[in-house]
């Protein structure tokens, strides 16, 4: 579950996969120029696109999220640097391997008449 009122933020390019939370909450510092301790939440992904990992702190403490497809990859922009922001509904997509950028539904509405 998405912390109501967090922003999604996924940095772009490839992540050493091997850092853990410090590592990761130290990259959103140096290279983002971004608190890590304010709230948000924090994407990266792995070179081989099927694992990501997620920090948050949620006021007490910080907190590491790591999911791995069994198929397929995570959509990720094709940016090299600097991070994107996406609203909590386009991260429950990318985490579903869903292409958050255009998802398709799989239904079409009906007319009511």
């Amino acid at each position: 579950m998405i912390p109501a009122g967090a922003r999604v933020w996924i940095a772009m390019g490839h992540t050493d996969m091997r850092c853990g939370m410090q590592s990761l909450a130290a990259m959103v510092q140096q290279s983002f120029s971004r608190d890590p301790f304010a709230g948000d939440l924090w994407v990266f992904r792995g070179r081989s696109g099927a694992l990501v990992k997620i920090i948050w702190h949620d006021g007490l403490g910080m907190s590491l999220y790591s999911k791995q497809l069994e198929r397929g990859k995570f959509i990720w922009p094709a940016a090299k640097d600097g991070v994107v922001s996406l609203t909590s509904s386009q991260l429950a997509c990318l985490l579903d391997g869903v292409d958050w950028r255009n998802p398709q539904y799989s239904w079409r509405p009906q007319s009511a008449g």
